[in-house]
């Protein structure tokens, strides 16, 4: 046992006492409220108080009070439990920042093992035995330091906040402020990090959900017929551009519906010139402000994503897709993800034939904000990369864009000579000067949204009006609006989305399911971003589009 310590001593030796146990609070409580030092996979200190940390001072006090002192089984016990809630905390915290989403064991349980595997294969035996008796070490040390921590809390501290009303007052506040975050209440933010608990919970419900059919058919909506024939399309190129960023407000707007006036105006004059027309609808995007993924799948699988959960275990299962429909109808599938450069094991569910990220297109040239690689950039590069032959089979191109992520700076400048766009050095010097000098304003992102969402109407415009190897539709949506910071409180969750071909035939069936002539969506909406899917298997089957179809499709009901 642990005892307290009685009266007695020196002031010097109170003095010290209470420091050590102050010490001990603030150094366990700093274990689990540090945050990723992007774009690393080192850590940064926050001043925070961690819920969990909360939790283990209140339980040390339950202790002291009720036996005098700790009890050691109590202390390994708690010291392991601190050990799992850390470890917890820095991939909570460090996976998002590096690989751009949460923590998912269902898949990083299969990869992080292969991963070390293949890593440690090529060294020697005796650097792999040191490798793993220098992580056995860390953590075993690190355990040694928490439970050592933990012993001093409750030997020094606990047993002085006992006798002492100010502290259980100041204990008694920070419970209610972690009960109000733990309620949802904003104003708390600042002040109480992200509990832990909460992580451990969902992938444990993750994973009991993904291994059981039962649960998992319960947990799923059910998915969309996955058969239409594809004749409409009569072998054309499909390219499925995610807009990111792209939302409603851009019409709903005044300000920026008259600002994108004359940009939206030339796209539609180069969609003309290239011998095409455009259709144009709104639907509900599956997210808000980010997250696209969410959007990304709900459109490739007819699901209703809107859920984040629903999303992870749909990646466990093997529901059918678009992609997986084009490739059953000999289509090559690709994924281009510009964005990325890590791995992402998550791409096995969308089965692409063929899949690019950043590091396939080795870019040289200058790098713009957090995505390095102007779209405009990136596409052309995929060009050279991945060209279309004469002999290529009929393509099937999943493209999310990234330029216009927040912060939406620095806009890059728009190359007209598509020829250097594919270069080491796609614009001059002074330009992208200009570019990099244009710093990040977060308290007034509204200019540079606008200015984005113009750039991105340039480049769009510019690749429509190029020779093209072959005919393709282009499909352009927006995967969500902008933060409320831009498209402001209550803004609905509404997103663009544009149909680009040559073909009227093709064109007309998305008309009849309530698309509308031009770049000008107009509402109603047609519906979730899962709903879209249905709408577009209907439009590319060569069957005449039925009467009972089209009025699902409708959302008064009636067919048009």
């Amino acid at each position: 046992m642990f005892h307290a310590p009685h009266g007695g001593g020196t002031t010097d030796s109170t003095r010290s006492h209470l420091i050590k146990g102050v010490a001990a609070l603030l150094l366990l409580n700093a274990l689990l409220s540090f945050e990723n030092w992007w774009p690393s996979p080192a850590i940064k200190p926050d001043a925070r108080l961690a819920p969990e940390f909360l939790l283990l001072w209140v339980m040390l006090l339950v202790a002291v009070k009720t036996w005098g002192a700790l009890p050691r089984r109590l202390l390994v016990a708690l010291s392991f439990g601190y050990l799992a809630l850390v470890v917890g905390r820095y991939a909570d915290v460090t996976v998002p920042g590096l690989f751009g989403r949460n923590i998912n064991l269902y898949w990083d349980g299969r990869n992080i093992p292969r991963f070390l595997w293949v890593s440690a294969q090529n060294l020697p035996i005796w650097l792999q035995l040191a490798i793993v008796a220098g992580v056995a070490s860390f953590f075993w040390g690190l355990y040694r330091g928490l439970r050592a921590l933990i012993a001093v809390a409750a030997r020094e501290a606990a047993p002085r906040a006992l006798g002492s009303r100010w502290s259980l007052g100041i204990t008694a506040a920070a419970v209610a402020l972690v009960a109000a975050n733990l309620a949802g209440v904003k104003a708390t933010w600042p002040m109480v990090s992200k509990p832990v608990i909460p992580t451990y919970l969902r992938q444990a419900d993750l994973l009991s959900t993904a291994f059981s059919p039962i649960r998992l058919a319960q947990a799923l909506p059910a998915s969309p017929p996955f058969a239409s024939d594809l004749a409409s399309l009569h072998g054309a190129d499909v390219q499925l551009l995610f807009v990111e960023s792209y939302g409603a407000m851009t019409f709903d707007n005044p300000a920026a519906y008259k600002a994108l006036a004359a940009s939206r105006e030339e796209l539609a004059r180069r969609i003309d010139a290239s011998g095409r027309q455009v259709v144009s609808a709104f639907v509900r995007a599956s997210t808000f402000g980010g997250a696209s993924d969410l959007s990304h799948l709900s459109l490739l699988s007819g699901v209703d994503l809107s859920d984040p959960m629903r999303h992870d275990l749909l990646l466990t299962t093997a529901r059918p897709t678009l992609t997986r429909l084009f490739h059953s109808h000999g289509y090559e599938t690709l994924g281009f993800y510009p964005a990325l450069n890590w791995d992402w094991p998550e791409k096995a569910f969308y089965g692409f034939d063929r899949f690019y990220d950043r590091r396939d297109l080795d870019y040289r040239g200058p790098h713009f904000g957090y995505w390095w690689i102007p779209d405009q950039v990136a596409i052309a590069h995929l060009e050279q990369l991945a060209p279309v032959r004469p002999d290529s089979p009929p393509r099937f191109l999943f493209f999310p864009t990234i330029t216009s992520h927040i912060p939406f700076r620095p806009v890059p400048p728009y190359q007209p000579d598509w020829s250097r766009v594919g270069t080491d050095k796609p614009f001059d010097d002074d330009e992208v000067a200009r570019a990099l000098a244009d710093k990040v304003d977060w308290l007034d992102m509204f200019p540079a949204y606008v200015r984005m969402i113009e750039y991105n109407y340039r480049w769009i415009g510019g690749y429509l009006s190029r020779p093209a190897p072959r005919d393709y539709l282009l499909i352009l949506v927006g995967d969500h609006q902008p933060a409320s910071s831009v498209s402001g409180q209550g803004a609905s969750w509404d997103v663009p989305v544009h149909v680009i071909t040559s073909n009227p035939e093709l064109l007309s069936r998305f008309v009849a399911q309530g698309f509308r002539p031009g770049l000008e969506p107009q509402r109603p909406v047609l519906g979730g971003m899962h709903d879209l899917t249905s709408i577009l298997l209907r439009a590319f089957d060569g069957r005449p589009l039925a009467q009972d179809a089209l009025a699902q499709a409708r959302p008064d009901g009636r067919a048009r």
